[in-house]
């Protein structure tokens, strides 16, 4: 496995002013990531926005193109992954991937979580038919399997643990959810856990437990308090309809916590890589430095730091501040528009006289008749809005100031957080100048996780 290399730099902190060079930290290599054997498991993690979905497809593309059989499990609602895979959709079922190319090619296949068929799908492998039956004709099980807090979350666990125990991949890249703490993911077994814990979901279970008379005793009174106080403020159907399902899953919730705990344990275990995914700009990595440091609280394996959308310049030895100051002079010198395209000075005095016919040789006979007769040969618009070169050169040295002054500031960003995270591998994405919309934008950007840094001048 690639691991992070600590490189015991000590961590610093931003104070605003102007400080020494941060220490170069580690590089991720993608590649030998990939190409271990021992590694069955890759987690894209990061906050919304940052590319997980796309790192996620492309990492799948360059490990089935290097010979690994991949399975890639996105939970992306917005589904351009099934766009850019070449897949008319995606769904809870795993879907070979056309076109992975290569000698020695392994194969692809993706799939996005249907969070309700994986529920009802343990419920039909846990339960006897009849039982089965009455959980998905519940109507709390209907509401509880399509939108309960952390469902889905828990979901993709529960997915991710099915695709493991089958042993039909040797790696799978899981694209976690967009969700608000995207370490909601790791958070999904507790809270499922803690809600059947409860003690409300305790107190609807124990007349199943009791039974007898003693069961139904306990029943009336457990219901008669309910209805004189959640019953106002719920329902009494809803209230009936939730011991109902209780009683149904009875049988199943130790099941849930023993296989939510099993996936716990496949996360921390070795053959388990996290990659947190960041863009360079100071909110994505502040989420980033923390998910560094769940992740080690957690003691869940860390392979390194992905820098998406990642700005560079053919032309950085060039600053913004020489750009401007060069634009700025071209300014100065009074530069003016020629109608052939060239340009002459201007001496700011004579600019109430001076105009640009007057810089050029005596007009032509046909361009006396213009000037007498405008009505019947009107001067051509674009000699009026020609622009000189020099005017086009100042407005590129300001757009590579504005590109200097980007790929600065993502380069402070950075360095903030290698202070803080000395022992974190990263690896730069260069930014593209679209999106990704197919296999080949796929590959591009798996070309960019392995180099472990940004290209000179991509857009």
């Amino acid at each position: 496995m690639t691991a992070s290399t600590k490189t015991g730099a000590a961590k610093g902190t931003d104070t605003g002013t102007a400080a020494a060079p941060a220490p170069a930290a580690p590089v991720l290599d993608a590649d030998a990531l990939l190409d271990d054997q021992d590694i069955r498991i890759v987690v894209c993690c990061g906050s919304g926005g940052v590319g997980k979905t796309t790192t996620a497809a492309a990492l799948g593309v360059r490990a089935a193109e290097r010979g690994r059989k991949v399975v890639v499990l996105t939970i992306d609602p917005a589904r351009r992954l099934a766009q850019s895979m070449g897949i008319d959709s995606l769904d809870n079922i795993p879907r070979q991937v056309p076109g992975i190319d290569g000698e020695g090619a392994g194969e692809l296949h993706a799939m996005m979580l249907d969070m309700k068929r994986t529920f009802d799908e343990i419920v039909e492998a846990h339960a006897d038919g009849e039982r089965a039956r009455a959980i998905l004709e519940n109507p709390f099980y209907q509401s509880l399997s399509a939108g309960f807090a952390g469902t889905q979350e828990y979901m993709a666990m529960e997915k991710l643990g099915q695709l493991r125990a089958r042993n039909e991949w040797d790696l799978i890249i899981v694209d976690t959810p967009p969700s608000r703490s995207a370490l909601d993911f790791l958070d999904a077994p507790k809270r499922l856990g803690s809600f059947l814990d409860g003690r409300f979901i305790k107190l609807l279970m124990a007349p199943a437990k009791m039974g007898g008379r003693a069961g139904m005793k306990f029943l009336n009174v457990g219901m008669s308090m309910m209805t004189g106080t959640l019953g106002k403020l719920l329902g009494g159907q809803f209230l009936r309809d939730v011991q109902t399902f209780v009683a149904a899953m009875d049988t199943m919730f130790g099941g849930f916590r023993t296989r939510a705990d099993a996936t716990y344990k496949l996360l921390q275990a070795p053959g388990t890589a996290f990659l947190v995914v960041a863009t360079p700009e100071r909110d994505a990595l502040r989420e980033a430095a923390y998910f560094v440091e769940r992740l080690a609280a957690e003691e869940m394996p860390l392979a390194g730091l992905v820098l998406n959308r990642v700005h560079g310049s053919d032309a950085a030895r060039l600053s913004a501040e020489r750009a401007l100051a060069a634009a700025e002079n071209l300014d100065d010198i009074g530069i003016v528009d020629q109608a052939a395209g060239k340009a002459g000075l201007r001496d700011p005095a004579d600019s109430a006289v001076a105009s640009p016919e007057d810089l050029e040789s005596p007009p032509s006979p046909a361009r006396s008749a213009h000037t007498e007769a405008p009505e019947h040969a009107p001067e051509p618009e674009p000699e009026a809005e020609a622009v000189s070169v020099e005017q086009l050169t100042a407005g590129l040295l300001r757009l590579h100031a504005e590109r200097m002054q980007v790929v600065a500031r993502e380069q402070r960003t950075r360095d903030r957080f290698t202070a803080l995270h000395p022992e974190v591998a990263v690896t730069e994405v260069a930014a593209l100048p679209g999106d990704v919309h197919d296999l080949a934008g796929l590959r591009a950007i798996g070309d960019r996780l392995a180099t472990g840094s940004a290209p000179a001048g991509a857009a």
